[in-house]
């Protein structure tokens, strides 16, 4: 599904989602298609269900939105962390 599809089915809902489908562009992630895990009332639910996937397999590209928003605005940054000596 695409965003505009899913908030048409999930209006006024937190979900948990996840990215079947995306690029980058200009520091931009950009989602194609996402397919939702699950939807929520809180954010607090639908962030402790987030943890648990993430924890679970940390290589799933997930993500927690509100349908309110109307696009996905997305900022991808590149982490930089100090790395321990051979």
């Amino acid at each position: 599904m695409n965003w505009k599809q899913v908030r048409a089915t999930y209006p006024q809902k937190w979900l948990l989602i996840e990215a079947i489908k995306a690029h980058t562009k200009s520091d931009q992630r950009i989602l194609d298609q996402v397919a939702v895990i699950g939807a929520f009332s809180t954010s607090q639910t639908a962030l402790k269900k987030y943890a648990k996937l993430h924890h679970e397999a940390p290589m799933r590209e997930l993500y927690v939105f509100h349908t309110s928003r109307e696009k996905l605005q997305i900022a991808e940054r590149r982490w930089v962390g100090i790395r321990g000596l051979p």
